[in-house]
């Protein structure tokens, strides 16, 4: 649940950072961006982070070190846009698309007994 909630705010918000040509980065643990990756499309997200992409991901990992004392240290870093971060959703381009499943789904629910009669 914390991934999609994250991704669906951050496709809420790089629209802003495109227009204002400014970048956002998502920083978190690299447990979390192996899960996203996993249950979301994240195969054309660029592997080589692109200076001119407005999103970028970086993961760190927690390591103990010689001293017996944890650190993080990076693990990788993604980048992309935000035509990406909807296709790694599964989210279609146009909201009409959206509304029509909606319309679908509500005509499909309605029945004889539902139904407003006069």
């Amino acid at each position: 649940m914390t991934a999609k909630t994250i991704l669906v705010q951050l496709h809420h918000k790089i629209e802003t950072f495109e227009h204002l040509n400014k970048h956002l980065v998502l920083v978190i643990q690299d447990h979390l961006l192996s899960y996203m990756k996993k249950e979301f499309s994240f195969s054309h997200i660029n592997t080589v982070p692109e200076i001119g992409d407005p999103m970028y991901f970086h993961s760190y990992k927690l390591e103990l070190g010689n001293n017996q004392n944890y650190h993080i240290k990076l693990n990788e870093r993604l980048s992309t846009d935000s035509s990406g971060l909807a296709s790694a959703m599964g989210l279609k381009a146009e909201a009409k698309v959206e509304l029509e499943i909606i319309i679908k789904t509500l005509e499909a629910k309605i029945t004889d007994y539902t139904r407003l009669t006069i």
